[in-house]
């Protein structure tokens, strides 16, 4: 019998046999997976009339010798080649103008995007999917949320989105973006979420959706769909070391959008109600001491004096478990809940207590301006200009920084502030002041709170990853 390479001559039909099946079966594989993917096209051209272009322009500001500089620059700050080039340009080009998008949620014009999307604005521009363009006024807006709700008039009778619940929204749903990333306009984009309540560091009320969908810039204030072509989220911002996608990116819960829009649309701002607390997360190590079954709650780390917290008979050292009905897992709940709650309502607050529960009865009262619920590391501002705090196990993810380093990190730098001036920066980590280390907000306060007005502190900063030193003059802060 002739044999071939140790095979039967016989065997090459089983053989063949074998592999035309299982070729077969990797199709129907491949077909079944394709068929169980979601056909957008319908719920796309659906949804598209919705989302709008926002432009917004920003006036130059004018120097001292009367000629104009674009907003930002310090005249100062610039050279005499600088102050020439700039003299010389013309007006409109200095202008700054920025892009986002917005969705429609009521036929009469009324859009919700971003606050920061239409922030210190002079001008706003809308354009409609239909190529109309109209100019629109500011009806409300909450740098709290990083909310905005702006409206057009003479537009007729608008489509308008579906508002969704961002809670029924599980890890693994199907998500569609829809905006105008780098100005190219009803871009649509898909994914899933990746993640929920994420902590970004922009405020008090951060509780994120996370989607891998492509969001970039111009994709802010746009709208984060489910399959169902309801709102679950507003598009807000990215996590990038290049300026574009990562696949990581945030949107703000419609729920928690719902909750203030109304108000924006009656009063123009938003009414917060008020408990008088600093908070703390609750960790593995704490939980064991204030006997604990479990980590959550928020911890109370201190009760501001006249507060409704201290009229309640809340320590520092309870620790809140439930507020109004509604448990608390993780210390940053707690902030949300009790702003949504309304201002003068009484309510039921669930404590532990040198490991025992107890239940007190509050009556909250109203945020005022600059007052609010806060953490006990959210940040202090500087008298330099720059705004910093804790770097916590989630902005040290976020900013991909080795476990060695420490430091505190910088939320915000105000234009035209010494720290503006000498070149310090967003998500800079400082971990030293004048050579001595900067663990956490003790030593930054530490550092800074015996400095001068005109003395200078010698920074060493982390950024993107890179170590770099920085001098940083005391006592000029921004506008």
């Amino acid at each position: 019998m002739m044999k071939r390479d140790g095979f039967h001559a016989q065997g090459f039909p089983l053989l063949s046999g074998v592999l035309l099946l299982a070729a077969l079966l990797l199709l129907s594989i491949r077909g079944a997976a394709a068929a169980s993917l979601p056909d957008l096209v319908p719920l796309v051209k659906k949804l598209k009339p919705v989302v709008v272009n926002i432009s917004t322009v920003h006036n130059p500001v004018r120097s001292k010798s009367g000629k104009m500089v674009p907003e930002g620059f310090n005249n100062r700050s610039l050279d005499e080649l600088f102050r020439r080039f700039f003299d010389q340009l013309p007006q409109d080009s200095l202008k700054s103008r920025s892009l986002g998008s917005g969705v429609i949620i009521d036929p009469g014009g009324y859009i919700l995007t971003n606050n920061h999307v239409i922030a210190e604005a002079d001008d706003i521009r809308v354009r409609l999917p239909d190529e109309r363009e109209f100019d629109a006024k500011v009806v409300g807006k909450d740098s709290k949320t990083d909310l905005a709700l702006i409206r057009i008039e003479g537009a007729g009778t608008l489509p308008a989105a579906q508002m969704g619940n961002s809670d029924q929204a599980e890890v693994g749903s199907w998500v569609i973006a829809i905006g105008n990333p780098f100005g190219l306009e009803t871009t649509v984009t898909s994914g899933i979420i990746s993640a929920k309540g994420r902590i970004i560091g922009s405020g008090p009320y951060d509780n994120f959706l996370q989607t891998d969908a492509a969001i970039n810039p111009g994709n802010s204030g746009g709208p984060l769909f489910n399959l169902e072509g309801e709102v679950i989220g507003i598009n807000t911002a990215i996590f990038s070391r290049s300026g574009g996608s990562m696949g990581i990116g945030f949107a703000i819960p419609v729920n928690m959008a719902k909750s203030v829009l109304e108000q924006l649309k009656t009063h123009g701002r938003v009414t917060r109600a008020w408990l008088g607390v600093r908070i703390q997360s609750v960790t593995h190590e704490l939980a064991k001491a204030l006997g604990l079954d479990k980590k959550q709650g928020a911890l109370v780390a201190s009760v501001e004096a006249g507060s409704p917290a201290q009229a309640a008979g809340i320590l520092a050292g309870d620790v809140v478990v439930r507020f109004n009905g509604h448990e608390i897992n993780q210390m940053n709940e707690l902030p949300s809940i009790v702003a949504e709650t309304p201002v003068g309502k009484k309510v039921r607050v669930e404590l532990i207590r040198d490991g025992k529960p107890l239940t007190v009865e509050v009556q909250v009262a109203e945020m005022k301006e600059k007052a609010g619920e806060t953490t006990a590391d959210k940040g202090d501002t500087a008298s330099f200009g720059a705004s910093v705090r804790a770097l916590t196990p989630e902005l040290r993810s976020q900013l991909e920084l080795e476990e060695s380093v420490r430091g505190v990190v910088v939320m915000e730098v105000e234009p035209g502030s010494s720290a503006d001036e000498a070149g310090l920066q967003v998500k800079d980590v400082i971990a030293e002041i004048n050579r001595k280390p900067v663990r956490d907000m003790a030593d930054f306060r530490r550092a800074t709170q015996h400095a001068k007005p005109g003395d200078t502190l010698l920074m060493l900063l982390f950024r993107n990853g890179e170590p770099m030193y920085l001098a940083v003059q005391m006592g000029r802060t921004g506008k």
